[in-house]
């Protein structure tokens, strides 16, 4: 994971070093070594605006530092000035509470509805944090709100058979709003701590799905919306983000498949670019490969040799 991005900032790292080690840097040198390295970090999909961003934070860090002519010393200042910088844009992407502790501390029945296009993978996302809750001894249901693609709901009906919870669905073609209704209705009814609704996820560029959406929103007032992005689409899903908080609001986001961006560079793009708290990573197919965004851990990947 972070593979190009982590041998980039290495590069950056023994490049510095070698200057601070005789003088210090100027924002001259500076720039002349990240003129290289930002191409490198552009090259492995690295988006340009977060290229820039990064330039502007390690200069600010590194212009003007002189250590110990032993290159020992050197690398070691300059590897904590990058981590100081790095952190404080990863730091940004922190959500102060995660959904268990939501949860605990919410109303109940606590009501999360699941955005996001297809092949994200937002229902098996929704499987995950069923399993997180149930395994911290909460009550769950899941509901499909897909109405309309084809095994959308069955898909949802598998998941929640295997984790042995609830599962609440209409009939294919149904209003998403009144199923997702319907969900609540029944948490109410049966003591249930949470309701994870899956929404439809066509194309976020069709005005239909809009108005679904906002259907949905206004009809169950849900505690929180919950974005599902995919870490290796860079770009797009930076520009998905935007969509879908224009169209809804969008108050935290899960980045899925952060462990099948070896290079490194799109998963980096998403984090630093969505401008919006990150809740969980998905890790891995398993259920229990959802974890809590933690900025060191995200920054320990990065630097490590």
């Amino acid at each position: 994971m972070f593979r190009r991005v982590r041998n980039v900032l290495a590069e950056l790292t023994k490049k510095v070093s070698e200057v601070v080690s005789y003088r210090e840097l100027t924002e001259e040198d500076f720039e002349r070594v990240f003129s290289e390295i930002g191409v490198k970090l552009i090259e492995g999909d690295v988006a340009y605006d977060v290229v820039e961003e990064l330039r502007e934070v390690l200069k600010k860090e590194l212009v003007g530092i002189k250590v110990s002519r032993f290159r020992a010393s050197a690398s070691k200042e300059v590897v904590a000035r990058i981590k100081e910088g790095l952190l404080e844009l990863l730091e940004r992407g922190l959500c102060s509470k995660d959904l268990v502790r939501l949860v605990s501390e919410g109303p109940k029945p606590y009501v999360v509805v699941f955005l996001g296009v297809n092949g994200v993978g937002k229902t098996t996302t929704i499987a995950k944090v069923a399993y997180s809750l149930k395994g911290r001894g909460f009550k769950v249901v899941m509901v499909a709100a897909d109405t309309f693609r084809a095994g959308a709901q069955e898909q949802l009906r598998l998941h929640a058979e295997r984790l042995g919870v609830p599962f609440i669905m209409g009939k294919y073609g149904a209003d998403p709003a009144a199923v997702a209704k319907d969900g609540v209705i029944y948490a109410e009814k049966h003591g249930i701590d949470a309701v994870l609704i899956d929404t439809a996820g066509r194309m976020h560029t069709d005005s239909n799905l809009v108005d679904e959406l906002r259907k949905v929103v206004r009809v169950v007032k849900p505690n929180l919306k919950v974005l599902v992005l995919d870490a290796l689409t860079g770009n797009d899903a930076v520009q998905q983000s935007v969509w879908f908080d224009r169209a809804v609001g969008v108050d935290v986001v899960i980045l899925t498949k952060l462990d099948a961006d070896a290079g490194g560079g799109s998963a980096l793009s998403v984090i630093l670019a969505i401008g919006k708290p990150i809740m969980y990573v998905g890790v891995g197919q398993r259920y229990s490969d959802l974890l809590i965004y933690r900025p060191n851990e995200i920054l320990n990947k990065l630097l490590s040799q």
